[in-house]
């Protein structure tokens, strides 16, 4: 008998796990969402991979692209993650408006500050039900200078701080 879906979303709930804002620039512009299906595959050559649904709004700018950051927030940036999942009215643009941004080798956008951003080129897309999974080889990475990360677990952010 298959798992239900809202039990399988409920036990998810207790997986917790980093939020990043996942941004891209390219020839259809700037856009971002907000992800926690983020996760290292291997070191050689260095490589992640992330999820996301494809009927996200930014879903088409990223297949334009095939270029990623993963901004991982820290307990400061929580304002991010419902800015960019698009939990609010504001546009694209004003979503990009909310922090300072700079780039690395790909030229998608850097939140200044983030916890770790790991700059990326998208080398394959895999579709899986609703969502596809990017495979992403790291073309630079930039490490905060904070010792903070934001976690979400049972359906709440938390902060996790290093002493």
């Amino acid at each position: 008998m298959p798992v239900d879906k809202q039990a399988y979303r409920d036990a998810m709930a207790r997986f917790g796990a980093a939020v990043n804002v996942i941004t891209t620039d390219g020839p259809n512009g700037r856009a971002g969402f907000t992800a926690s299906a983020v996760c290292s595959v291997t070191d050689t050559p260095p490589t992640l991979l992330v999820c996301t649904n494809r009927a996200n709004d930014s879903y088409p700018a990223f297949k334009a692209s095939m270029v990623l950051c993963v901004n991982t927030l820290t307990p400061e940036q929580e304002a991010h993650s419902p800015l960019f999942a698009g939990l609010t009215d504001h546009t694209m643009e004003a979503r990009f408006s909310a922090g300072t941004w700079h780039a690395l080798a790909t030229g998608s956008p850097v939140l200044d500050g983030a916890a770790v951003a790991f700059d990326c080129r998208i080398d394959k897309i895999v579709e899986v039900g609703t969502h596809d999974i990017f495979i992403c080889v790291v073309e630079a990475v930039e490490l905060g200078e904070v010792n903070a990360n934001l976690i979400y677990y049972a359906r709440r952010y938390h902060p996790i701080v290093l002493a």
